[in-house]
């Protein structure tokens, strides 16, 4: 067997391994809130999450056009398959170390950081789209910073409509609206996430010419939007427990807020092919709600530490990519 193809299978592997963890990893973006507040039952929250992600990721292939393009041209790479096994290698070891310790990091930030490592060390710093890479960044950047801002004006609204009805009603009513909120999450986090295997898989396509585009072939998205469901069905308790209760409170018609937020913050991003977190969204989505709530309910230093999480995640992931890289090419 050609050694090309045997590497290419290895990357396809590894990309639907990424993707499957990233299921499960970010299982919680949908269905923590409705959990936490007993909308749903955690074996039902999952199935729907888990449906929801497969119909989003059929939907759509713009960010996965973007996350296969933006940071390097896969064409001009004599050893972008071996770049890929590096990224996805490192990308997978901080998802799973992070979904350890129930830490709600972004698989975004994981992958995007570990391919820049990647490209940097195997193919040195003029082949890293430096312009599409800033990009990127700062769609991540600024995405929960907008998640939070309508998340907080979701909630005052929300207050101000329903002052004078009682807590009870209102809560009661907006449980059964978090089934339609945990589904929208669920579908646009299969918009976004499941497109990001998409792309690595055609990036390696493209450099090993069996294809000449970035279009994505169709046996890649039903591969990546399985492999997105399958780890979506396994669920991830431990960054459900974090999500869900120990933020703040969540009461449903917080979670409802918190989920139409990140959803619209979300599917705004795979309309304009922008490859986003969906942790970092419904995060601060929360954190804008339970501010607006009160904003004393809000476990701040459990916020600071996710944050923190955050901002060291592209810089880890990159180094380790590079290591890697170095050890095994």
């Amino acid at each position: 067997m050609d050694t090309s193809l045997i590497i290419i299978l290895i990357v396809i592997f590894l990309a639907l391994a990424f993707d499957f963890i990233n299921g499960f990893h970010d299982t919680a973006n949908a269905i923590a809130t409705s959990v936490s507040t007993r909308a749903l039952k955690p074996r039902t929250a999952i199935i729907l999450a888990a449906v929801m992600n497969f119909v989003g990721a059929m939907m759509f292939t713009g960010v996965a056009k973007t996350i296969g393009g933006s940071v390097a041209d896969p064409a001009k790479l004599d050893n972008g398959l071996a770049i890929l096994v590096a990224t996805l290698l490192a990308a997978i070891i901080w998802n799973l170390i992070t979904w350890w310790f129930g830490i709600p990091t972004s698989s975004s930030h994981a992958l995007i950081g570990a391919l820049a490592g990647a490209v940097f060390v195997g193919a040195g710093s003029e082949n890293l789209n430096w312009g599409g890479f800033i990009t990127i960044i700062q769609g991540l950047i600024f995405s929960p910073l907008i998640a939070f801002v309508i998340g907080f004006v979701v909630m005052h609204i929300l207050k101000w409509i329903f002052a004078k009805r009682s807590p009870h009603t209102v809560n009661k009513g907006f449980r059964s609206m978090q089934v339609v909120t945990a589904s929208i999450q669920a579908f646009t986090h299969g918009t976004n996430d499941a497109q990001k295997a998409m792309g690595i898989i055609t990036f390696a396509l493209v450099t090993a010419n069996y294809q000449d585009t970035m279009d994505v072939p169709l046996w890649v998205k039903v591969a990546a939007a399985t492999a997105m469901a399958l780890g979506t069905s396994v669920g991830g308790w431990k960054i459900i427990k974090t999500m869900g209760t120990k933020i703040f409170k969540i009461e449903p018609v917080n979670g409802f807020a918190a989920d139409l937020s990140a959803a619209s913050v979300i599917f705004g991003a795979t309309l304009f092919h922008l490859p986003v977190s969906t942790t970092h969204a419904i995060t601060s989505a929360i954190l804008g709600v339970g501010s607006a709530k009160r904003f004393s309910a809000v476990k701040w230093g459990v916020a600071g530490r996710i944050v923190i999480a955050w901002f060291i995640t592209i810089p880890i992931v990159a180094v380790l990519a590079g290591l890697i890289y170095v050890i095994l090419f």
